[in-house]
């Protein structure tokens, strides 16, 4: 069960970079810097880990995986970052638990993965739950669902579980042709890259030369590199659903943390969700007996 550790850790330090995004974007660091450094940074983890890991062999689909999963990586952590700029942690981060439900329709086209029956009922069972956390105090059970439209956070964040979605399938592609340290690193170094320019324009790069700065920033990629080497090693020994579904069970602490940290509201009525998604996650813990 190798695969259930990686998989939980990554929904770990996933939920701990969501935090810290989100205090650094109420500290008025720029999301667009945000998404910079959520790659850039990871590579202070990554580079090392690689030089000890080496260089393995890359085959050729590697580069097509690259090219796919970097651009919508690129998209959507520039959405991500948006998303969490714009709503709640506690609004925003459930709705990207939608990516298991895309990864239905994905990753049998892809890498011809079909969930267990077991599997498939816990990865519903998640996505269940995470809808049960977006709802909100005496709001009506299709609260969750208009507010897709009415909040642009959420909006954004559909849009990205689209893009992991897709992107997903694509980086067990790109690991099983090369190795989860290298794909990770790559794929950091194409975003920090691509996401440059966009921070150069804004001139929000210069609030890396102020230390405060890099306080709130450098705590945000050393959990993406950690977040990344976990998922990349945990898709390499499961299926990709299951992976995903585990790392959106992030959102249990995403809204503990919203509700405890951040002073947010509804967190006792998002509970009852929380539990729902424990249960998707042992379901399909047993599904791979």
């Amino acid at each position: 069960m190798l695969w259930l550790i990686f998989a939980l850790l990554t929904a770990v330090f996933n939920s701990l970079k969501d935090l810290f995004s989100k205090r650094s974007l109420l500290r008025d660091v720029h999301p667009y810097l945000a998404a910079w450094s959520h790659n850039v940074f990871a590579l202070v983890l990554l580079i090392p880990t690689l030089w000890v890991d080496g260089i393995p062999n890359i085959h050729p689909p590697f580069w097509r995986a690259f090219v796919v999963s970097g651009f919508c990586n690129v998209l959507a952590i520039i959405l991500y970052m948006k998303a969490l700029h714009a709503s709640d942690l506690s609004l925003a981060a459930p709705m990207i638990t939608f990516t298991p439900l895309f990864l239905l329709l994905t990753a049998p086209l892809v890498v011809g993965e079909f969930p267990t029956r077991t599997g498939l009922m816990g990865v519903l069972l998640i996505v269940s739950g995470a809808y049960l956390l977006n709802r909100q105090p005496g709001r009506d059970i299709g609260a969750p669902l208009r507010a897709i439209v009415s909040d642009p956070g959420c909006r954004w964040m559909l849009l990205v579980a689209i893009l992991f979605s897709i992107s997903a399938t694509f980086d067990k592609v790109g690991v099983q042709n090369s190795s989860p340290v290298f794909w990770s690193t790559s794929i950091s170094i194409l975003m920090g890259l691509a996401i440059f320019p966009l921070t150069f324009r804004t001139g929000s790069i210069r609030q890396l030369t102020q230390p405060y700065y890099l306080t709130l920033l450098i705590p945000i990629g050393v959990l993406s590199g950690l977040t990344l080497i976990c998922q990349m090693s945990a898709i390499q020994l499961t299926l990709v659903a299951y992976v995903i579904s585990i790392k959106r069970a992030s959102v249990i602490l995403s809204v503990l943390y919203g509700g405890l940290i951040l002073g947010e509201k509804g967190l006792k009525q998002r509970l009852v969700g929380a539990v729902i998604m424990v249960a998707g996650v042992i379901l399909i813990t047993l599904s791979t007996q």
